[in-house]
């Protein structure tokens, strides 16, 4: 079941998002993909989340206070580059549309307000094709596997990053210690 996260700071819009997301199921070329919905009205915390949580899809708001969805999902690309990645804005901005998909490598720009129908086909095409890609990654890569372009070990570390996202990571004290909590760099 596909896992989405939706980052927007007005609450009013996460709620009337995944109430929509409820009702209306999402499918692309007749295949059905029932959902699983985080919100998140706070970039930063939805950064967080995305440190433990793997997820297939993200769609922030453009202007939020703080971070803008752009550097948000510039951020977001780094920790989970498979996820899909969609923007959602009232304003029409052609230089921050443009920086969105150079920068963060968005699929796709929806306006506010958005048309029902279109956001749930947008979702559900994105969801496929971000299924496509990653099945194609996986065949390409056991490919090179077999013809000892790949490390086993690198093949393997691909693998546990796709399920989960970070687990690869190694934040090494100071000393050479492997430090287990990340704050506690801060607390020093």
């Amino acid at each position: 079941m596909p896992r989405i996260l939706i980052v927007d700071d007005e609450d009013s819009i996460l709620k009337s998002l995944r109430r929509l997301l409820a009702m209306t199921p999402c499918s692309s070329g007749g295949k059905v993909f029932p959902l699983t919905v985080d919100s998140c009205n706070d970039p930063v915390q939805a950064l967080e989340n995305a440190f433990e949580t793997p997820y297939d899809l993200v769609l922030s708001d453009y202007r939020m206070p703080g971070m803008d969805g752009v550097a948000f999902l510039k951020e977001f690309r780094e920790l989970q580059p498979n996820a899909a990645r969609l923007i959602l804005s009232g304003y029409t901005d052609l230089n921050g549309l443009i920086a969105a998909i150079n920068e963060a490598g968005i699929v796709r720009f929806i306006a506010k307000p958005w048309n029902d129908y279109e956001l749930v086909a947008t979702i559900g095409q994105a969801l496929a094709f971000q299924e496509l890609q990653n099945e194609t990654q996986k065949i390409a890569d056991q490919a090179r596997l077999k013809q000892g372009l790949l490390s086993a070990e690198d093949f393997e570390r691909q693998r546990l990053e796709a399920l989960e996202p970070g687990i690869t990571h190694v934040l090494w004290g100071p000393d050479g210690s492997v430090m287990l909590d990340p704050d506690a760099l801060k607390r020093d």
